[in-house]
């Protein structure tokens, strides 16, 4: 039964890394997105059967949470009038 939870924590996670794809053009949505995806991602990483799941899905999430972070960084300077 617990696997199970894994199992669905690595899918879960796999999807929100996906989503983050898209997700990063508008941070309000990017930063929540991306850090679920970070946090299923690691609670499946413990699955026997959807691991690489877990771990593409967690390296989706950090990517883009970078990415949504520069994203808000440079939009942030672009309405100081700085860039």
């Amino acid at each position: 039964m617990n696997n199970e939870k894994k199992d669905k924590d690595a899918s879960t996670g796999l999807i929100l890394g996906l989503c983050s794809i898209a997700a990063w053009f508008i941070p309000l949505i990017g930063y929540p997105v991306t850090i679920c995806g970070i946090v299923f991602s690691s609670k499946g990483l413990g699955s026997k059967t959807k691991k690489a799941s877990a771990i593409a899905g967690l390296v989706l999430s950090i990517v883009f949470l970078i990415v949504t972070l520069i994203n808000s960084i440079l939009g942030a300077l672009m309405n100081v009038g700085a860039i």
